[in-house]
């Protein structure tokens, strides 16, 4: 019996939400946790899962990924596994860009076609769970559903921002609600009792959608032949009315980050003594480039809850509640609470430093006696000495001010950004 699976994982749009942190890299490429990139979560899922065909779907500034994926996924010629990107390509076919998700997979059926699945599995790019991919596909071929869509549990106030599913005692699906108003009365889309899991919450009594499908192939030919060009706002409802569809209720961590908010939460979270999400489990590791780095150096700092990744130089600095990218140098007397610092793609050498001095120019990296606080420093960002980030009091207005970015109160350097010596934000 064929239980092929291809595993494709829809790598977002421009990631708007996201800016800057996407102004020159895709949604997927954002980097995670200090050494890995969000993409690595939904890929490491499959391959955890024993799903080692895998598709990444995207269409904007893809180079970093494309970089990304071929320094970090290689499989042996005799596992006949693969994790390719997909670029939005012009063919004799289509010429434009992916209209939208169902779109996406459309235009890349051909590509699809040749592996033969007997099923897709259909993830997103941003999220951040470990989700047991196999035993969603069990539950899916047990139920003899045609498709199967992995529901969380919410609260009423929650349910707002979400895809709402109904379902029977079965957990077959059998009505579908894009972001119902918090005054509609919806009592009658309440989890029967019998469809409740074992460690259902008070409360999360409503099934929302997480935007992970499974689909028989066929039936994933049969949905999308047609100009929809959305899964979720028009595919999905369109299908549970014609098709067997089961609900999959997950019961785990879910965090989708796609918002500046929802990412510095979820990266800050790590540094907390359980975080919500598990790095360390043997047997589900999060995997990535690996880069052969140095272990990361502390000179007299002082680190509390905070994670370092390899190869960055602290100096006589005092790092709280936050995390440390790859190759971050922070120079003495410098002060960093809540601080999510994406590190470097490289280490300047002792002549490039003394050209930068030269030039009156800071280093890469966060110099003497800074206080940084609340804020995202991109990678390669160059913090001169006697900088104060995070600490005026001053609220500032979302959006673009020069050297800095703001979003729902968080500041954000950008990628590359020099913020001269003295600098007050």
């Amino acid at each position: 019996k064929n239980t092929k699976v291809l595993s494709i994982i829809l790598g977002g749009g421009k990631g708007t939400r996201l800016y800057p942190l996407t102004k020159e890299r895709s949604k997927p490429a954002v980097p995670f946790g200090g050494k890995h990139r969000i993409v690595d979560i939904p890929i490491s899922n499959c391959i955890n899962s024993g799903f080692n065909k895998v598709y990444i779907l995207t269409q904007f500034n893809s180079a970093s990924l494309h970089m990304h994926i071929s320094h970090g996924y290689s499989f042996d010629t005799f596992s006949g596994g693969f994790v390719e990107i997909l670029a939005a390509e012009q063919t004799f076919e289509h010429s434009g860009w992916f209209e939208g998700t169902a779109d996406a997979v459309r235009k890349n059926f051909a590509h699809f076609g040749t592996q033969k699945p007997a099923y897709y599995v259909i993830l997103s790019g941003d999220q951040l769970y470990q989700m047991d991919l196999r035993e969603f596909l069990d539950n899916h071929i047990e139920s003899g559903a045609e498709i199967s869509i992995a529901t969380t549990a919410v609260t009423r106030e929650d349910a707002t921002g979400f895809g709402i599913m109904k379902v029977n005692k079965k957990r077959e699906i059998t009505a579908f609600m894009e972001k119902p108003a918090a005054n509609l009365d919806i009592n009658d889309w309440i989890v029967p009792d019998e469809s409740r899991t074992a460690g259902a919450t008070k409360g999360k009594d409503y099934l929302a959608s997480m935007g992970i499908y499974i689909f028989n192939a066929e039936t994933l030919y049969k949905v999308l032949d047609n100009d929809s060009t959305d899964f979720g706002k028009e595919i999905i409802p369109a299908a549970i009315k014609n098709h067997k569809v089961q609900s999959y209720i997950y019961d785990g961590y879910w965090e989708d980050i796609g918002t500046i908010k929802s990412f510095y939460e979820a990266n800050l979270n790590l540094t907390n003594i359980s975080p919500k999400f598990n790095f360390y489990d043997e047997d589900k590791p999060i995997f990535t480039h690996s880069r052969n780095l140095p272990s990361s150096k502390m000179n007299n700092a002082n680190m509390n809850n905070a994670l370092a990744s390899e190869g960055c130089i602290i100096t006589e600095a005092t790092i709280n509640n936050s995390l440390v990218g790859l190759r971050s140098i922070v120079e003495a007397g410098s002060y960093l609470d809540g601080v999510i610092c994406m590190g470097a793609d490289y280490y300047e050498t002792a002549e490039e430093k003394e050209e930068n001095k030269r030039l009156g120019r800071p280093s890469v990296g966060i110099g003497k006696n800074c206080r940084i606080k609340k804020c995202i420093i991109d990678k390669n960002a160059r913090i001169g000495d006697n900088c104060s980030i995070g600490h005026t009091g001053k609220k500032y207005e979302d959006g673009d001010h020069g050297i800095f970015f703001v979003a729902d109160d968080i500041i954000v350097i950008p990628k590359n950004t020099i913020v001269p010596t003295g600098t007050i934000i």
